[in-house]
C-alpha cells in the first residue's frame, strides 16, 4: 500500500524508504519533543547521554542471549529489552555511587556511562562472531535505513510513553518543578522520578536508531529548549516542543535527500538552527527582542525628572527644547514624552507640554520624596553643600512606606534645610484614606475615625478636628474641637489619632 502511494507522489516522496523515514522520524520527534520537557525541567540532559551510551552493552547483551540461547538473530523487542536492562544498571549504579560517597551525581553519571559504554564496545569486539553491530550506524544513526519494525517499535513507544505521561501529567508537573510539595502531598516523587527514566530510556533507544548515540539526546533536548524560551506553561512548551521536534525531523530529512547527506545530522542542524533562530527572535527571551527592549527602554529617572522639571514651569508648561535642558534627558525626550503622554501624565498643545492632574500629582510625589531626603541628609550631618545633588539622585527612591518611615523619623517636618515647603503626600487627599493625624497641616480640618485609648475622654469618632498650628520645633499640634476646646497633641498621640480629611481639605489644592 505504502509503495502504491509512493508511486503517485512527486519528489523524494516517491520514494518508498523516504516515507517509512518520515514516519519513523514524526513518531520520534513528537515523543521526543514532549518527553524532553521534562527532562529539562527536572535537569535530566546528562542522564540521558548516560542512557544513550549504555545503551551499546545493553544491544549486545541482547544479540548475545537471543544469538546463545536460542540460536537467533536478535530483532527489535529483544533489543528493546537489552537496552532497557543497561539503563536501569546505569541509574542504580550513578544512584549507588551518588548516595554512598562524596561523589556528585554529575561525576557519577561521567563515570558510569562511560565504563558501562566501554563494557558494550569490548563485548562487541569480543563476540565479533555473535554480535553484528556496526559500530558507525550505532553512533551516527541511519534514518533512512528504518524498516518496518522500526516503524512499529517508534509507534509502540510512542504510544505508550505519551499516555504515560498523559495519565500523570499532573504528577510529573509537580514532582519536575517542587519534588519537595510533590512529597509534601502525597506524590510519590522517587516512584515518578524513575517512571520519567523508564521513558527516557524508552525515547532513547528508539531515537538511537534514528540520529545515533551522538545525536539523541540533541533530539531529546533542543526542541524542548527551544519550547522553554517561549513559554512558562508546561502544557503549552510540550506542544511546541512536538511541534519544532516534528518540524525539525520533517525539514531535516528533506534537507538530507537534497544534499545527500546523513538523515541523523540533517535533522540536528535544522534543529539547532531552529533553536538558533527561536533564541534570537523570541518576544520575551529573544537576544534581539531584549537587546530592542533595551534600546527602547525609558528609564524611570528620566521621566521623573520630566515631571519635575514641568512642576517648577507649571501652569505655563515647557517647550521640548526647554525641557532638554531642564531635564537633562537627551536623546530619549521623545519617547519619554510619548510614554508620559500615554499614562495620561502630561498633556501636548502646539509646542507646550503641560502637567495633567496625574501627572502633577506624581510630579509632587518627586518634589515630597527631595525634600524629604535633603531633611534626611541634613539630620544625618552631610554636608550642606552636597545634600541638594544626593537628594536628586535620591528622590527617585520614593517607596511609599520608606518616605512614610523617613518622614516620622524626623518628626513629620513641614519645611527642608532649605526653607522650602514639603508638600504634603497627595494620597491623603483622596476620600476614605485614613492617615495619622500628625500628617495634617495647619488650616486643614479632618474626620476623627479611630480613637487611641488615652484620648478618648475628649475625642470621639466621627468627630471634626481642626489643626490650628504646630510649635516651631514640630513637636506639638494644637487642635480645635467643635467645642471651641483647644487640644494639645505631642508626637505619640498625633501618631496614634487616626482620621480622615474632611470634604472640604480633600478638595483643597496644595503645592
Amino acid at each position: 500500500m505504502l509503495a502504491d502511494l509512493a508511486g503517485l507522489l512527486p519528489g523524494p516522496l516517491s520514494h518508498l524508504f523516504f516515507i517509512k523515514a518520515l514516519m519513523a522520524a514524526i513518531l520520534v520527534g513528537l515523543v521526543c519533543g514532549v518527553t524532553g520537557c521534562l527532562v529539562i525541567l527536572r535537569k535530566m540532559s546528562f542522564l540521558g547521554d548516560a542512557i544513550s551510551h549504555a545503551m551499546i552493552a545493553g544491544v549486545a547483551a541482547g544479540y548475545l542471549i537471543m544469538k546463545l540461547l536460542f540460536g537467533m538473530e536478535a530483532h527489535a523487542p529483544a533489543m528493546l529489552f537489552g537496552a532497557l536492562i543497561a539503563a536501569v544498571i546505569t541509574v542504580g549504579l550513578i544512584h549507588f555511587v551518588s548516595s554512598v560517597s562524596r561523589i556528585k551525581e554529575d561525576t557519577a553519571i561521567g563515570i558510569m556511562y562511560t565504563g558501562i559504554f566501554a563494557l558494550g564496545v569490548v563485548m562487541v569486539s569480543l563476540f565479533r562472531e555473535h554480535i553484528h553491530i556496526d559500530l558507525m550506524h550505532f553512533i551516527m544513526g541511519d534514518v533512512l535505513a528504518v524498516s518496518d519494525g522500526d516503524i512499529l517499535l517508534a509507534a509502540f513507544v510512542c504510544g505508550m510513553v505519551l499516555t504515560l505521561i498523559l495519565l500523570f501529567f499532573r504528577h510529573f508537573q509537580a514532582s519536575a518543578f517542587d519534588p519537595v510539595m510533590a512529597a509534601a502531598i502525597g506524590i510519590p516523587a522517587g516512584l515518578f522520578h524513575g517512571l520519567l527514566t523508564l521513558c527516557v530510556s524508552l525515547v532513547v533507544v528508539v531515537g538511537v536508531g534514528m540520529v545515533g548515540v551522538i545525536l539523541v539526546v540533541g533530539l531529546l533536548i533542543t526542541p524542548a529548549a527551544t519550547a522553554y524560551l517561549l513559554t512558562n506553561r508546561l502544557d503549552r512548551m510540550m506542544i511546541l516542543a512536538a511541534l519544532f521536534a516534528i518540524n525539525g525531523a520533517v525539514c531535516g530529512l528533506f534537507l538530507a535527500y537534497a544534499m545527500d547527506v546523513a538523515g541523523g545530522g540533517a535533522i540536528m542542524l535544522f534543529l539547532t538552527l531552529q533553536f538558533t533562530a527561536v533564541l534570537m527572535i523570541a518576544p520575551e527571551h529573544g537576544i534581539l527582542t531584549r537587546y530592542i527592549r533595551k534600546i527602547r527602554h525609558i528609564p524611570a529617572e528620566i521621566t521623573e525628572d520630566i515631571l519635575a522639571g514641568l512642576l517648577r514651569k507649571d501652569p505655563m508648561g515647557l517647550s521640548p527644547a526647554a525641557l532638554i535642558e531642564t531635564a537633562g534627558t537627551g536623546v530619549r525626550l521623545g519617547r519619554a514624552l510619548a510614554r508620559l503622554e500615554k499614562e495620561g501624565q502630561i498633556t501636548r498643545q502646539t509646542d507646550l507640554v503641560r502637567l495633567s492632574p496625574k501627572g502633577r500629582e506624581k510630579a509632587l510625589t518627586l518634589r515630597r520624596s527631595h525634600r524629604i531626603w535633603e531633611s534626611y541628609l541634613a539630620h544625618a550631618g552631610v554636608d550642606e553643600e552636597k545634600i541638594h545633588e544626593k537628594a536628586h539622585e535620591l528622590e527617585h527612591i520614593h517607596d511609599p512606606d520608606l518616605l512614610k518611615n523617613l518622614d516620622d523619623l524626623l518628626g513629620h517636618p513641614m519645611t527642608d534645610p532649605h526653607g522650602s515647603e514639603i508638600p504634603q503626600d497627595p494620597c491623603l487627599h483622596k476620600k476614605g484614606v485614613l492617615f495619622s493625624a500628625s500628617l495634617l497641616r495647619p488650616g486643614q480640618q479632618a474626620i476623627i475615625r479611630r480613637v487611641p485609648e488615652f484620648l478618648r475622654e475628649k475625642l470621639k469618632e466621627n468627630m471634626p478636628l481642626f489643626l490650628k498650628a504646630r510649635d516651631r520645633a514640630g513637636e506639638q499640634w494644637e487642635c480645635i474641637l467643635p467645642s471651641g476646646e483647644r487640644l494639645i497633641l505631642d508626637h505619640a498621640a498625633a501618631d496614634a489619632l487616626v482620621v480622615e480629611m474632611d470634604e472640604k481639605s480633600c478638595q483643597t489644592e496644595f503645592s
